[in-house]
């Protein structure tokens, strides 16, 4: 009933930049936090940076001053921006929301993931 894509994802020069999307469709009524998540290979996932419906963001120290999270509520929609790249940003970034959706005659709660977009930084 419910979907995340994600998108913007590709091969980015260190210092370089990438925007990526998550867009969530479906029977949507309401969507709490949004959050981007990266593992990387050999590596643990790990919490990148949330947002939640309020506007209160949290983002891990590896990424703070480089990285933005945005969400555009009408949409849908969170983003992550991503400045200074560097190798170690090397990963699958995965979105996740907390989303109150329909299903039938009830209303559900329920964490989604997205599939998944890989980032790699190399020159």
């Amino acid at each position: 009933q419910v979907q995340l894509v994600e998108s913007g994802g590709g091969l980015v020069q260190p210092g370089g930049s990438l925007r990526l999307s998550c867009a969530a469709s479906g029977s949507i009524v309401s969507i709490y936090d949004m959050g981007w998540y990266r593992q990387a290979p050999g590596k643990q996932r790990e919490l990148v940076a949330v947002m939640t419906s309020g506007g209160s963001t949290n983002y891990a120290d590896s990424v703070k001053g480089r990285f933005a999270i945005s969400r555009d509520n009408a949409k849908n929609t969170a983003y992550l921006q991503m400045n200074s790249l560097t190798p170690e940003d090397t990963a699958v970034y995965s979105c996740n929301a907390e989303i109150f959706y329909i299903d039938g005659v009830l209303r559900r709660r329920k964490l989604y993931w997205g599939q998944g977009t890989q980032v790699t930084v190399s020159s």
